[in-house]
């Protein structure tokens, strides 16, 4: 297994170019087709609005913005991918972002996205991984708004808990998991368990794993009181982890999200990229 298509969300934000580096460097590494869509939000009209003429003049900038948006975004691309040898394509849609990339992100094998920046103006909804990775079936690596170094993948970790979600992500994450020079297995209060986690929790994932040529160590963890969440990001930056690899835990309904505490701390407070995969 390989990546052959990997979709990479083009904003107009100036921060697109650290998503964008990792996306270009993801493909080089496997080959892949390389595609950036940008998505225009529809216009809103204001909620408390009187006045045609008014109106007029909104509608006017929001067109004067969407296509300044779109300029920015298609410039951003091409310049990421200038002097490389990759396969690519630009794709330009007007709608909701959930929407639109879920509908091309389920005919790619990797969605690239950004952290949703807490000091942009970007229009694309904040839960936008979340959604994509529950709804699509598809995985989602999601790179931090501070940005991430580069190459991403050469020291990660999976947070494995035997479920089925862990299981999807790792499955996912294997050309990753391959291409690494280490991967850290990391239960957190696992139980021992003939039906999850075995005699001897960890071992047998890292026997699997190893069978498919992973460099792979086990390390157990307790959170007592502690967030799990909170206990993952400690453990990375012990480790010095470029790549968090986990299984996301909720259900998207309509545009209501509801996860699980560690899936929500980790995509909040994120100082790594993340791949997740529901």
């Amino acid at each position: 297994m390989t990546y052959k298509t990997i979709l990479v969300h083009c904003s107009a934000q100036p921060k697109v170019e650290q998503r964008l580096a990792v996306a270009v460097d993801l493909a080089q590494r496997h080959g892949a087709l390389l595609v950036g869509v940008h998505v225009q939000e529809p216009f809103m009209t204001p909620a408390m609005f009187d006045g045609t003429a008014a109106l007029d003049d909104l509608f006017a900038a929001y067109e004067q913005r969407a296509q300044a948006d779109v300029t920015a975004a298609k410039a951003a691309f091409f310049k990421a991918v200038k002097g490389t040898h990759l396969s690519t394509e630009w794709r330009s849609e007007s709608g909701y972002a959930a929407t639109q990339l879920g509908i091309h992100a389920r005919y790619a094998d990797l969605v690239v996205l950004g952290q949703a920046d807490p000091d942009g103006d970007d229009d694309a909804p904040t839960d936008l991984p979340e959604t994509l990775a529950l709804s699509t079936g598809r995985p989602a690596l999601v790179v931090p708004h501070i940005g991430a170094r580069s190459p991403v993948g050469k020291t990660v970790m999976l947070c494995w808990n035997a479920s089925r979600e862990s299981a999807r992500a790792a499955s996912d994450a294997l050309p990753l998991l391959r291409g690494a020079d280490k991967v850290i297995v990391l239960s957190v209060d696992p139980k021992p368990s003939a039906g999850g986690h075995g005699a001897e929790p960890g071992a047998d994932v890292a026997t699997w794993l190893a069978r498919h040529g992973v460099k792979v160590t086990v390390q157990r963890d307790v959170a007592a009181d502690s967030d799990v969440g909170g206990i993952i990001l400690s453990r990375a930056a012990d480790h010095d982890v470029d790549l968090i690899v986990m299984g996301l835990y909720g259900h998207s309904r309509l545009r209501e999200m509801v996860l699980g505490g560690a899936s929500r701390t980790l995509l909040a407070s994120m100082t790594v990229p993340i791949f997740v995969a529901h």
